[in-house]
C-alpha cells in the first residue's frame, strides 16, 4: 500500500516506519504524503488507540527534508511543498488520537518538524534535534519557526533556529522538547506502555483534550471557550455515562472505541 513507510498494529498500537534507512529516513513529498494518509486512516480505524511514528534503523528518526529532490524548485514550487508539509505536520498534530514520535537517532530539519508535531516525544539517548536549516539559506519550511518556540521558549528556539546547532536527548529534555530519554532497546516498548495507559481512559475525553490543547495555539480561537464548549458537549457521551457510572460503583471503566 505504502512505498515509502511500514504499518504495524499491535493490538490497538498502530506503528507508523519511516522506511527510507538508506537515506537516514529523509522526508521526500511522497513520504510526508504516506504519513499524511496513514494518520487519517488510523483515526478512522476503531482498533486503533494510539499511534507511533519512528524512523527504520538506529541512526535516524528523520534526518530532514530529501534536499536532492528541490535543490532545483523555484519559489512556487518550494512554497506548494512547505504548504504540503505544513498539512501533513496539522494532520498529525490535530489527530484525535494520540500520536508519540519514537526519536531513534537524528531529528533534523524537516525531522525535527515531524517530531514536534506529534503530541508526546520520546527519545533514544542517541537522538539529536536541530533546525539546520539556516545553513541551507532557508528557514525551516514545515512549522519549524512555530512549534519549536512553543516547546522551548522564544530565547532557546532563536537560537538553535539561528546558529543551527544540534542537541542531544539530555539537552532536549532539559530544554523541554522532548518528554523522556530512554535506551534505544526501550523505546518503543516505552511508547507502547504510555499509549496503552492512554486507551484505558475515555477516547472522546482523550480527543477533545487534544483539541483544547491546540486551540490555545490557533491564532482568533479561545481556548478556554473551546474548553467550556468540549466540557459541556462530554456530558451527552457514553463515555461520560460510563465514566461516571463506574466511578460511583468503585469499578474500572470500560470504555468503547
Amino acid at each position: 500500500m505504502y512505498e515509502n513507510i511500514i504499518t504495524s498494529k499491535e493490538a490497538t498500537v498502530l506503528t507508523i516506519t519511516i522506511n527510507r534507512e538508506s537515506k537516514l529516513n529523509a522526508l521526500n513529498m511522497a513520504t510526508l504524503r504516506e504519513i499524511k494518509e496513514a494518520i487519517i486512516e488510523a483515526n478512522k480505524d476503531k482498533e486503533v488507540s494510539g499511534i507511533i511514528l519512528t524512523g527504520s534503523g538506529a541512526k535516524a528518526f528523520a534526518a530532514g527534508a530529501d534536499i536532492s529532490e528541490f535543490v532545483n524548485f523555484n519559489s512556487k514550487q518550494a512554497t506548494k511543498m512547505s504548504a504540503d508539509g505544513h498539512e501533513t505536520m496539522n494532520t498529525i498534530e490535530r489527530s484525535g488520537k494520540p500520536v508519540i514520535a519514537a526519536v531513534n537517532g537524528f531529528a533534523l530539519g524537516g525531522g525535527c518538524e515531524l517530531a514536534m508535531s506529534c503530541h508526546v516525544r520520546i527519545a533514544s539517548e542517541n537522538a539529536k534535534f536541530g533546525q539546520p536549516e539556516v545553513n541551507l539559506g532557508v528557514p525551516p519550511g514545515y512549522g519549524g519557526t512555530q512549534r519549536l518556540i512553543q516547546l522551548v521558549g522564544k530565547s532557546k528556539a532563536t537560537e538553535l533556529l539561528l546558529t543551527a546547532d544540534a542537541i542531544g536527548a539530555n539537552v532536549a529534555m532539559e530544554y523541554g522538547l522532548v518528554n523522556e530519554v530512554v535506551p534505544i532497546e526501550d523505546l518503543i516498548p516505552r511508547c507502547i506502555e504510555i499509549l496503552n495507559k492512554i486507551s484505558s481512559k475515555s477516547p472522546m475525553a482523550v480527543a477533545a483534550v487534544i483539541r483544547c490543547i491546540n486551540a490555545h495555539f490557533e491564532d482568533g480561537v479561545d481556548g478556554l471557550k473551546t474548553e467550556i464548549d468540549e466540557f459541556g458537549k462530554a456530558f451527552d457521551t457514553i463515555d461520560f455515562k460510563e465514566g461516571t457510572d463506574a466511578f460511583l460503583n468503585k469499578r474500572k471503566a470500560n470504555f468503547e472505541r
